[in-house]
């Protein structure tokens, strides 16, 4: 009865984890291969219960289900192949199935067997000639899947090898199992035992290649387990109640269960540390995590904080990359990846493919952590941002109305001073206008630079826009994508202040007399507008490049010091940058970034 209960469940057992490996098949090689396979198990076990279940006058289809077992080993080989990545002819696979078919076809036509009834187990099938010749088909077969995989296993590395051995280690466990049918035709005095393993074959199998593939299996396997372990020990516990002084069942069972409640902390853990050796994560462990990253207080800083944590723990080197800019870093590294998802963060592990299962577990734990702390790290700059807008604003303000004053008071001074040369040389009479051009300009920059201001954002071409501008300017080429349009969303009135600022920044760049080359080209990106505007001028001196877009650095003698901080502060109104790049043979360049689909502060 035990038997018959062993087996019946090991076909149940065979047929689920054929599913599993159907769903799962994208994912591990030879994934459908072994899961016909596992059904020809299914059918060769059900070939051999079946007169058992409903006598032995139906053994003409209990020897045609037991028939297919060389076909079922052709399987086995050719899953052997692909799992290990064997480069075999395809004569060679085909010869398999060749032999594996005829042996199979031979066994259906010609009476393989016979049954016979042995203590323990039942009816069981007796090969006859035609029987055993059909079984050194399956015999050569399995094998030949037994030498691939010990060919393979000597070269491979993990987590492949781990793989490997496990199919190797399940197909002893198989043999070892299969004993058990020996005993019984054996005739030895000995109760078949080994049968009883058999449903722990397929288990073996499949869980020794998803382990590594299908990360998901293991918290399956941990749940298995668990759930294993609490009704061993409830069945243990109720074969022993009689030997209590209880005789209340209803007391029994309310011993039982508290028993089962009582281990089931235990239990799990156990199973956890089974499943996922060195993955045990505690309370106590995440709680330290946070407190260590609680001191972080820029996503850098997070990240080389939560680098040095989890390479503490895994005894590996580990990077943390946050940010949706952030990319795995070249070569085997191990690396955790975080990006920005709707509300949170989302963490994924990259280059942890031969990790095993417990140090992988303590990465997804561990990264649980990070997106918190990511999270709060990130509300934290966002807040500051806006603290330093707030006060940037403010000191804007204040300059602002100083600038305003400022202006009014030096207006009437000049227009006075311009009256007083009236009568003076044409020579002094320049030479007054010129300078004050130059403070009035400086009065200018500074207050529109100074007072507050808000986009009128709106759809519209800046290809046509730059081409207006460069139209005003001599000596100023034009790159072809700026021949055909590039919509963006934009304030156009304070984009052009800017494209004025920079044409006239260029053309104040000579030094000499001699005019300035300006170039200015464009590039359509999937998540931005580049505008790059060159001129082949002096460039930049190396003193004032950290600091050139901040108010009065300016690379020219007579410039304000303003156009490009205004320049700055337009992209920055639109979400977009500016930057100093190189673009040879332009010996000066700013790219101008234009972000799509960015919203405006109103």
């Amino acid at each position: 009865m035990l038997i018959r209960a062993v087996l019946g469940f090991s076909i149940i057992e065979t047929l689920a984890l054929a599913g599993m490996l159907l769903w799962w098949a994208d994912r591990v090689a030879g994934a459908r291969l072994l899961a016909a396979f596992l059904t020809g198990i299914a059918i060769w076990i059900t070939g051999n219960e079946l007169p058992n279940w409903i006598g032995p006058a139906h053994q003409p289809l209990t020897f045609a289900l037991l028939a297919f077992a060389p076909l079922t080993s052709a399987f086995f080989f050719h899953f052997c192949v692909v799992f290990c990545r064997v480069p075999l002819p395809r004569w060679g696979v085909a010869a398999a199935y060749v032999l594996g078919g005829s042996a199979t076809l031979v066994a259906q036509v010609l009476l393989p067997a016979e049954l016979v009834y042995k203590p323990h187990v039942g009816y069981i099938a007796i090969a006859n000639t035609v029987g055993w010749t059909a079984s050194l088909a399956w015999i050569l077969l399995g094998t030949g899947g037994v030498a691939v995989l010990l060919t393979a296993l000597a070269r491979a590395r993990r987590p492949a090898f781990n793989q490997i051995a496990a199919v190797t280690a399940s197909c002893l466990w198989g043999l070892l199992c299969l004993a058990g049918y020996g005993i019984v035709i054996l005739d030895l005095p000995v109760y078949p035992y080994p049968l009883l393993g058999l449903p722990f074959y397929p288990v073996i199998l499949v869980y020794g290649i998803l382990r590594y593939g299908v990360f998901v299996s293991n918290a399956w396997a941990r749940r298995a387990l668990a759930w294993a372990l609490l009704l061993a020990a409830g069945a243990a516990m109720v074969a022993l109640i009689p030997l209590l002084p209880i005789e209340s069942r209803w007391a029994g069972g309310l011993v039982v269960a508290a028993s089962c409640i009582a281990l089931n902390g235990p239990v799990r853990q156990f199973a956890e540390r089974l499943v996922y050796p060195g993955g045990a994560v505690s309370a106590a462990d995440l709680q330290s995590w946070r407190q260590a990253l609680q001191s972080a207080d820029s996503m850098p800083a997070l990240e080389s904080e939560a680098g040095t944590l989890l390479s503490r723990r895994t005894g590996t080197q580990v990077r943390v990359l946050l940010g949706n800019g952030a990319a795995p870093p070249p070569g085997d590294m191990p690396c955790l990846l975080g990006t920005r998802a709707g509300s949170g963060w989302a963490i994924t592990l990259h280059g942890w493919e031969a990790a095993p299962p417990g140090p992988r577990r303590v990465a997804e734990l561990f990264g649980t952590v990070v997106a918190d702390s990511a999270e709060r790290v990130a509300q934290g700059e966002q807040i500051a941002a806006r603290e330093r807008e707030r006060q940037l604003q403010a000191r804007l303000a204040e300059l602002g109305s100083l600038a305003a004053t400022v202006a009014h008071d030096i207006r009437n001074p000049l227009n006075i001073i311009a009256m007083a040369v009236a009568t003076a040389s044409p020579e002094v009479r320049r030479e007054v206008a010129s300078q004050v051009g130059r403070i009035a300009h400086l009065s200018n920059d500074l207050l529109d630079y100074a007072k507050p201001w808000k986009l009128v954002p709106q759809r519209y071409d800046l290809a046509a826009q730059v081409r207006a501008a460069a139209a005003r300017l001599p000596h100023c080429t034009l790159g072809a994508a700026l021949q055909e349009p590039l919509m963006i969303d934009g304030d156009p009135r304070r984009v052009d202040q800017a494209l004025t600022n920079l044409l006239e920044n260029a053309r104040a760049a000579s030094g000499t007399e001699a005019p300035v080359a300006v170039h200015i080209d464009a590039e359509q990106r999937p998540d931005a507008v580049l505008l790059h505007v060159c001129d082949d001028g002096q460039g930049v001196p190396e003193e004032i490049r950290h600091r050139l877009f901040e108010p009065f650095a300016s690379r020219s003698p007579g410039g304000t010091g303003l156009g490009l901080a205004i320049v700055a502060r337009t992209l920055s109104a639109h979400g977009g940058t500016v930057a100093l790049t190189q673009r040879p043979p332009w010996t000066t360049c700013f790219t101008l970034s234009f972000p799509l689909n960015h919203a405006h502060p109103s």
